[in-house]
């Protein structure tokens, strides 16, 4: 892996191309240094599995005249490392006159023998250092590290051109005057006597690598218009944040490997006393919601992101669903997270480490998978990628079997046909109503005292998309069995709208809730223990619970519209429409709340320490459902048809104007937008996940969930 360094708190990184497979782009602008850094990989004569690539830095010094800039001495820090431990070897140290220069050399098993070499046209300094490291996210602690230390004792504050014993790690340390451009090239199957290396690094730097960097660009800005063809649907100022997003997204595919943490039923633990086995060692080809905050798998994510990249590459999306359904286990269960090696897990809290073998979460890969199927009946595809994504979804359709019948097993409720989300802490005192992590929408409200009683209608929609996109997939498979024949009995089953209506709706406002043991009256409330000398912030329960609808309105309300569940001219719609376009309720000038501002749990806190998360904000892979639903019903003759439309127009606009708007003035897509400050970004920033879904709104692209 390779890397670059940076030790400022506030580097604005904007992701401008990237094509998920040889190609991306990205400026980061630290105080005045604008560093433009691209690359380019190609597979070539000569190359070892996996090709060469190269990377260019273009720096410039913006804010300063070019004789000042020129005065002053910018240092780069970047690393190569070999994760699995291997040597390798440090490079030489003659200064560069103008030609390649080598840096390090290696081997491994999976490439064979590789180089490293930099070139650039400008004066530079470099200097090294090599460590023996197991650990790739603290890299930084050591370079801090080894710049004191040499400082103190050279009085130059560089790296010590040394390495230790067995180094797997090197830093690099190059000191230009700006403006610079340096080009950096790894080469595969390379060996210092091969005659080709001369030519593959040439091809790989200076003026070849400029064209063919040109060429890239323009061929992935053809193909988002192609592909997108969002040209006619928005202003131009917002095309560029589109393409931002997509390769933010596109750019932020990691690939991880390792072992999770499965947690022992309670009571029991291991004779060294830990309380979790390991799950096999396991490689995951995923996308993450923000590399930088949450470098890791999340199972319900990554269903939302597939919504994007299938359009992108369809070869890319089956790649990383396979890579999910091969951490199936014999039960048919898959971890919701995926904390696979020491980045992933030093960016975790230690509670939320061990994963649940009871514990589900949305199974949003039928997004994707339902897309897919519906794209081969529809013929979006060309013969021989629906040829591969046929053969795809049928090796792939035992394992999805055996995760659908997990859900169907293990989540079902007390009567058929009703689901819920295990998981939910009956015992706690401290959460002013126990959170429901499986269900991907943390601590919105649920029945206040969780028990076997409970229906969750989100559930049981998720249920209904699977359902259908199983029977879906065993339609054009042409399958012919009992298996698929329960598929279309259940369909039907979960379809049936008077049975949805008698055990979620709210005939008085039209909203669908979940059914369970509840009580509005609980509260958080200060104890005192002047034993310990402390005080606890405890819930109250003050009324008894009984079992009745949970009546807050919010996102978990229109599920049934979401996935189209509503017959249009039903006058359910009327009010489901109603919901939306009340600014009392969910609507904002920035996209639809997620709860309710007439709820009472509207933006209150879960516990001492847990702020409001799903009791408010605005999340753009709900908005984006909810919006896949107007849409729908815009099409559809009925009473409501030309409302729905409207309301679509005038949310879509909402939200790509707010994204749009916070992204060119902060730089960045965020993890959810502020309904209480004119939609300012909160939370994670880079968070370049589903907020990426505002690709699809400005498409016009939805999923097809409606049969």
């Amino acid at each position: 892996c390779i890397g670059v360094l940076t030790g400022q708190m506030y580097i604005l990184e904007f992701v401008l191309d990237h094509n998920g497979r040889d190609y991306g782009r990205q400026e980061l602008t630290d105080q005045g240094l604008h560093l433009t850094t691209s690359f380019l990989k190609e597979k070539g004569d000569g190359s070892g599995y996996g090709g060469d690539w190269a990377v260019r830095l273009d720096a410039k010094n913006e804010g300063s005249s070019l004789s000042e800039a020129q005065e002053s001495t910018t240092h780069l820090f970047f690393y190569i490392a070999d994760e699995a431990g291997k040597l390798i070897t440090m490079g030489s140290h003659e200064p560069p006159s103008r030609g390649p220069v080598l840096l390090a050399s290696g081997s491994h098993e999976e490439i064979g023998d590789w180089e490293l070499y930099l070139r650039s046209e400008d004066n530079l300094e470099i200097h090294r250092a090599g460590f023996q490291t197991s650990s790739m996210h603290n890299l930084s602690d050591l370079v801090q590290h080894a710049l004191v230390t040499n400082a103190r004792q050279s009085g130059n504050l560089n790296l010590p051109d040394m390495a230790e014993d067995s180094s797997n790690a090197m830093i690099y340390q190059v000191s230009i005057k700006l403006p610079a451009k340096i080009d950096i090239v790894f080469l595969s199957g390379a060996g210092s006597k091969n005659p080709m290396t001369a030519e593959r690094v040439n091809r790989l730097t200076g003026p070849m690598l400029s064209t063919r960097l040109k060429s890239k660009q323009k061929d992935f800005e053809e193909r988002y218009d192609q592909i997108f063809n969002i040209n006619n649907k928005i202003v131009s100022k917002e095309l560029s944040v589109g393409r931002a997003a997509l390769s933010s997204l596109l750019g932020g595919i990691g690939y991880f490997y390792g072992q999770s943490k499965i947690a022992l039923p309670k009571g029991f633990s291991q004779k060294n006393g830990d309380k979790y086995i390991p799950y096999w060692p396991a490689a995951l080809y995923t996308a993450v919601p923000s590399r930088s905050f949450f470098p890791r798998g999340f199972l319900w994510d990554e269903g939302f992101h597939q919504l994007v990249i299938w359009r992108w590459d369809a070869h890319i999306s089956m790649d990383i669903i396979g890579h999910w359904l091969d951490l199936i286990n014999a039960d048919g269960w898959i971890p919701r997270e995926q904390i696979l090696g020491a980045e992933a897990l030093s960016k975790v809290p230690e509670e939320f480490v061990l994963q649940y073998p009871s514990n589900g979460n949305p199974p949003t890969l039928f997004l994707a998978l339902r897309d897919l199927a519906s794209g081969i009946h529809a013929h979006q595809f060309s013969d021989e990628e629906a040829e591969k994504i046929s053969t795809f979804l049928k090796r792939a359709y035992v394992r999805l079997n055996s995760w659908f019948q997990w859900f169907n097993s293990t989540q079902s409720g007390k009567y058929e046909g009703t689901f819920f989300w295990h998981g939910r802490d009956n015992m706690t005192t401290r959460e002013l109503n126990p959170k429901t992590l499986t269900s991907g929408l943390d601590d919105y409200p649920r029945a206040s005292h969780p028990n076997d009683e409970e229906r969750h209608v989100d559930l049981r929609c998720w249920m209904l998309l699977a359902t259908n996109c199983m029977r879906s997939i065993a339609g054009f498979l042409k399958m012919d069995s009992s298996l698929e024949k329960d598929y279309y009995k259940l369909s039907d089953q979960l379809s049936d709208f008077e049975t949805l209506n008698k055990m979620h709706l709210d005939d008085k406002t039209g909203a669908y809730f979940d059914f369970g043991n509840h009580t509005e009256k609980v509260r958080l409330r200060w104890y005192e223990d002047r034993e310990a000398m402390k005080r606890e912030l405890l819930r109250e329960t003050l009324e008894a619970p009984q079992l009745q609808l949970v009546p807050h309105v919010g996102y978990v309300s229109l599920f049934p519209f979401m996935m189209g569940a509503i017959p249009p001219e039903s006058w359910v719609l009327e009010k489901q429409l109603d919901l939306i376009s009340n600014s009392s309720i969910l609507w904002t000038d920035y996209g639809l709340r997620s709860l309710s501002r007439t709820s009472s749990m509207y933006m209150k806190r879960n516990t001492e320490h847990d702020a409001p998360y799903w009791r408010g904000a605005i999340w753009i892979n709900m908005n984006y459902m909810i919006l896949s639903g107007l849409h729908h019903y815009s099409h559809e003759d009925g009473p409501y048809k030309v409302r729905a439309g409207e309301l679509y127009d005038e949310l879509r606009s909402n939200l790509i104007r707010n994204i749009v708007g916070n992204y060119q003035e902060t730089g960045f897509f965020w993890e959810n937008y502020d309904q209480k400050n004119k939609g300012k970004g909160k939370g994670a920033r880079s968070f370049t996940g589903w907020t990426s879904l505002v690709v699809l709104i400005m498409a016009e692209s939805y999923p097809s969930l409606h049969r």
